[in-house]
């Protein structure tokens, strides 16, 4: 006899997941409640409503039913209590951070993330004297580095893994020993992942953010992001940040990320699939310097990824022999891939991070984070990995 589940697999909570639609039409695809504000029966109802006292909608900058599906959705898969769905990646990102964050604190980041964080990080918070203390690659592995950055002021610290572009593995156990011993809540950007291949919070994260723009929608038509978290977290950045500042996702986007979803265990195994593969090939190039991918076995954290990640995911990084006029090269002459930023979409993208994605940072800046002039990005696809490999080749020679 069967034995009964406690909880579905993850490839069917992220098709079914959750039942309720808001609606009472029995809608087997929800609708998009394209309104921003709502009816009430009468004077004490929206009074009740108002006062928490009744359930309802009060106006979509404060909450909305399909914005609604999309937070639980995403909670639900991320092992989390509670989501909260923003207008972009960034607006998730600055949300938390000036939500955790007043002027005089400082927190702990690796340096090397994606460009529009650390410009956020490193100018726009300075602004409001709120201090980043960022660690090289390297420093991210030592905990003695790391404890030596945290003070008082300290407030929380941020990883990204695997992180953008140079596809660093950060050990969010080890990381979560350090911020325990302090205090300090870890948030774990877990976009490049996505909840099919990686759990930050089972491993001991507190906050778990997503550009819902990339895998979560994979499609390249919306702007999006995600925090996921406990309720008393998330209701403490709502009240403290979201709600009054408005950084909220549209309905329509949000039925496009719903949707996007559906499709993510199925997505998300063909471009790791494909990533593995073309790694692999460029690996063995002759015209290639070095190839960062985790699910290679040269990869120096390849024994922390196999721990904390299901598969090794769509993105990888490789340095080409001439530096950045042979980049310019395979960039110029790709006809599959496509030359554009972003990433998680179902076609093959690739870009030059120094030039375009990180041209937030300084040369020095971008040295320090162990992103070279020669890098080049590619965001892997669901294309046939054969034909990727073609362009490729015909690229690189």
């Amino acid at each position: 006899m069967a034995k009964e589940r406690k909880r579905p697999h993850i490839e069917t909570e992220i098709v079914h997941g959750i039942h309720s639609s808001h609606t009472t039409s029995m809608d087997l695809v929800p609708p998009i409640h394209m309104t921003s504000t709502f009816k009430y029966r009468n004077a004490d109802h929206s009074a009740g409503v108002f006062a928490g006292t009744e359930e309802g909608y009060t106006y979509t900058r404060i909450s909305n039913p399909t914005v609604d599906l999309l937070q639980e959705k995403v909670a639900l898969l991320e092992g989390g209590e509670a989501a909260i769905a923003t207008a972009s990646g960034m607006s998730a990102i600055a949300s938390v951070s000036l939500s955790l964050a007043k002027p005089d604190d400082n927190f702990i980041s690796c340096n090397s993330i994606y460009g529009g964080t650390f410009a956020l990080f490193n100018k726009h918070l300075r602004n409001f004297r709120i201090e980043p203390r960022f660690l090289s690659p390297s420093s991210c592995c030592s905990k003695r580095q790391i404890l030596d950055l945290i003070d008082d002021n300290t407030r929380f610290l941020y990883i990204e893994t695997p992180a953008n572009p140079t596809l660093d593995v950060i050990d969010i156990a080890m990381w979560k020993s350090i911020a325990k011993k302090h205090g300090l809540p870890l948030i774990v950007d877990n976009t490049f992942a996505t909840p099919y291949l990686q759990k930050p919070l089972s491993l001991g994260a507190d906050i778990v953010i997503h550009s819902a723009t990339k895998y979560l929608s994979g499609h390249g038509d919306i702007i999006g992001g995600v925090i996921v978290g406990t309720k008393k977290m998330m209701d403490h950045i709502k009240k403290e940040y979201i709600e009054h500042f408005g950084p909220v996702i549209s309905p329509f986007n949000a039925w496009l990320v719903l949707r996007g979803i559906k499709t993510l265990a199925l997505r998300m195994e063909k471009h790791s699939d494909n990533a593995l593969k073309i790694a692999r090939w460029l690996n063995g190039h002759p015209k290639v310097e070095k190839v960062y991918y985790p699910g290679l076995e040269s990869h120096p954290c390849h024994e922390i990824a196999k721990r904390q990640m299901r598969k090794f995911g769509g993105m990888l990084s490789f340095e080409i022999k001439g530096g950045v006029k042979e980049g310019k090269k395979v960039m110029n002459n790709v006809k599959t891939c496509i030359l554009a930023v972003s990433l998680g979409d179902c076609e093959t993208l690739i870009q030059h991070p120094s030039s375009m994605t990180h041209s937030t940072y300084t040369a020095k800046e971008r040295e320090s984070a162990g992103i070279t002039d020669g890098l080049v990005r590619i965001s892997v696809g669901i294309e046939a990995a054969d034909d990727i490999i073609m362009d490729l080749e015909n690229a690189l020679s």
